[in-house]
């Protein structure tokens, strides 16, 4: 017990130290191909365990934010998105993207059981369900809460009540991903909203053709996709 609350405490320290890094990157304005404050540095500058940095550091590299290379230290290869602090607190950014490795599994699977169970009568409500995210993509207000519908009623489609009580359990992480994605999809050249309804369709047409693997295959591709709009 003592071993996993230690754990957990480590686990926190190391979100601290996730967003604490980002904000160095955005404060000093770092560029592209920068590099970090050297791992010991960042240990000392925070006050923490050169292990609590190193694991935020994993982290950091695993959301494509930074790029660790042998002997040279860590370097920034994006740059998370100034807007995304309208969205969500700094301090949750690492658990909120984390919701992503999660998602890439439970989405996936979640396609690929709908393509091969859903009824006429699912694929219609996951069609209206796409057709209201376009519109809402289209207009200039919120879309959030129609992609989680459609998101939604593909796991209704697994016939797996066990598949929407896990996607449920995300629903704050996801509904803060969807809201920062819009936005800043927004805020770029209309060829963003574009290809954010294009995932989504392909996603649909998928399930319509009972393609499993196309389903599953689609799903992953849009949430890469939904996690690089994620930066500037």
């Amino acid at each position: 017990m003592a071993h996993g609350v230690a754990h957990a405490g480590e686990g926190r320290l190391a979100d601290r130290a996730y967003s604490q890094i980002v904000e160095i990157i955005n404060a000093k304005d770092l560029q592209i191909g920068d590099r970090l404050p050297s791992e010991p540095r960042l240990a000392e500058m925070f006050g923490m365990s050169r292990t609590v940095v190193r694991e935020a550091l994993v982290r950091l590299a695993a959301d494509g934010i930074t790029e660790a290379r042998r002997g040279a230290g860590s370097y920034v290869m994006r740059r998370p998105s100034e807007r995304l602090g309208a969205h969500m607190p700094m301090a949750e950014l690492s658990a909120t993207l984390g919701t992503y490795e999660v998602r890439f599994v439970l989405e996936a699977e979640a396609c690929r059981l709908a393509a091969l169970r859903r009824s006429p009568e699912q694929m219609e409500t996951i069609q209206r369900a796409m057709e209201a995210l376009r519109g809402a993509l289209h207009s200039n207000g919120p879309a959030h809460e129609e992609d989680w519908v459609l998101h939604r009623s593909i796991f209704e489609a697994t016939a797996n009540p066990a598949f929407v009580a896990a996607f449920d359990h995300l629903e704050e992480g996801i509904y803060r991903i969807l809201r920062a994605g819009v936005d800043i999809s927004r805020a770029r050249p209309p060829e963003a909203i574009g290809a954010m309804i294009t995932e989504h369709e392909m996603v649909v047409e998928a399930i319509r053709a009972q393609d499993a693997d196309a389903a599953a295959l689609a799903m992953r591709w849009h949430l890469s996709q939904g996690r690089k709009r994620l930066m500037p």
